[in-house]
């Protein structure tokens, strides 16, 4: 299965100035897969190590961490022999082992000819809740995320498509209406399915959306284990009544995340700290909201008015319950929670281009879904799961913050005009 993170593997092993490798994000994002498929495409040899599983290796880390100690420990007992010129090294689930973690300084400062890399699912979270060291500055890092649309298409087959939508967002020309149906066909899979590897494996291989909702269930359940796991029970049970919270809260007309709907007479005193788990575990995304438009964004942000997002479209779709076939046949397009899907999904997408989730909203109704900024200006971005894309927001927040350029991401197809740029949903990755 392509994924993007192969070429950015790729251009971490050819950097003359490599540091140790460190891959984080949200479990069975498929961050092991993506490391052992590169190591043995482009290694002679593959050292694979799951401090998890293999724990007499986190005793020898107890004692030892310098290289010089730690390759002919790992030669003796694997029986590989270590060529730093190919050979990779792969430390998975390294949140197991902080003094592995550590280690990583060590490779960087005394053995940085080495190839190592790491994957770690709930880094965050152990980092934060244990005080572990990290080696900021002496590693190379990489977050994976669920396949995005495009990666969906590759899956598939559809590398034409894509290149299409990728074509037609730069010049704003109109889809061939044809191809914009199919494109549209095929985000509504996406929107079921989500970007989780197994699901999307299993969809391309049956075609069966039930069994695809039954990994969902599955992935959500490994999400509350690890939540009984990582953290203590009362802040366990909390984490977890955020969690399931997040459908009833953007099912909401406004949005805003309600400690209330969570428990009764609940507060971010109660509730924070939770929320933070989910942030750092990487299966909920926090989108603030700022009160001015004006760059830099970041310094408007209101950190006590916030929604929360689920890092998955497809885990949203099931674990929310909404009908396969209001999708697939777009049964009630003006559905409430339909625009709360396709919300989510468009948080996900720019979760993973590397925008920090920002929403705008005036001292009244006005509000923009979402805001971004790039090297010289702030566009403000609006969401429609329908063909209307008449939006008094986002006109009150052009004409006061003198936006050159906005967004409307809905069904309708390519355009721009007014300085208003026309994205269909399905290329939301190409922003």
């Amino acid at each position: 299965m392509k994924r993007k993170i192969d070429i950015q593997l790729l251009e971490w092993k050819a950097k003359g100035n490599r540091k140790p490798l460190v891959v984080n994000g949200a479990r069975q994002v498929g961050k092991t897969y993506s490391i052992k498929s590169f190591g043995n495409e482009h290694f002679e040899r593959i050292v694979y190590i799951n401090l998890e599983v293999q724990t007499y290796v986190n005793l020898f880390f107890d004692q030892h961490i310098h290289p010089k100690e730690v390759i002919p420990f790992i030669e003796a007992n694997f029986g590989i022999q270590i060529s730093h010129e190919d050979t990779l090294i792969v430390f998975d689930e390294i949140q197991s082992c902080p003094r592995a973690l550590l280690s990583l300084k060590s490779f960087a400062e005394d053995a940085p000819e080495y190839y190592v890399a790491a994957a770690g699912s709930l880094l965050g979270v152990a980092i934060n809740r244990d005080n572990i060291s990290y080696p900021v500055g002496k590693i190379d890092e990489i977050i994976l995320y669920p396949l995005d649309f495009e990666e969906f298409l590759w899956a598939q087959g559809k590398d034409f498509i894509a290149d299409k939508i990728k074509e037609n967002f730069h010049t704003n020309l109109e889809m061939n209406q044809s191809l914009h149906r199919l494109c549209f066909d095929l985000f509504k899979s996406y929107l079921i399915v989500g970007g989780m590897p197994a699901c999307v494996s299993n969809f391309i291989a049956n075609q069966n959306y039930s069994e695809v909702q039954e990994i969902h269930m599955q992935i959500i359940s490994d999400y509350t284990a690890d939540m009984a796991k990582y953290a203590t029970g009362s802040l366990a049970v909390k984490i977890r009544a955020c969690y399931d919270s997040i459908p009833v809260q953007l099912a909401k007309e406004n949005k805003k995340f309600q400690y209330k709907i969570v428990q009764k007479g609940g507060t971010a005193s109660i509730f924070g700290e939770a929320i933070d788990w989910l942030m750092y575990a990487g299966i909920a995304l926090k989108c603030d909201k700022i009160t001015h438009g004006y760059i830099p964004i970041l310094a408007y942000r209101d950190f006590s008015d916030f929604k929360l997002y689920m890092s998955d479209i497809g885990l949203m779709t099931t674990k929310s319950g909404y009908p396969i076939q209001m999708i697939l046949s777009d049964i009630d397009p003006n559905n409430t929670f339909k625009g709360a899907l396709i919300e989510n999904y468009v948080a996900q997408v720019l979760n993973s281009k590397g925008y920090k989730l920002l929403y705008w909203k005036n001292e009244n109704t006005a509000e923009c879904d979402f805001v971004i900024q790039n090297a010289t200006e702030v566009i403000p971005i609006e969401v429609k799961s329908g063909h209307r894309t008449r939006s008094t927001s986002l006109s009150i927040f052009i004409k006061k913050y003198q936006a050159p350029n906005s967004i409307i991401l809905s069904l309708k197809n390519f355009g721009f005009e007014n300085s208003i740029k026309s994205v269909p949903l399905y290329a939301t990755w190409c922003l």
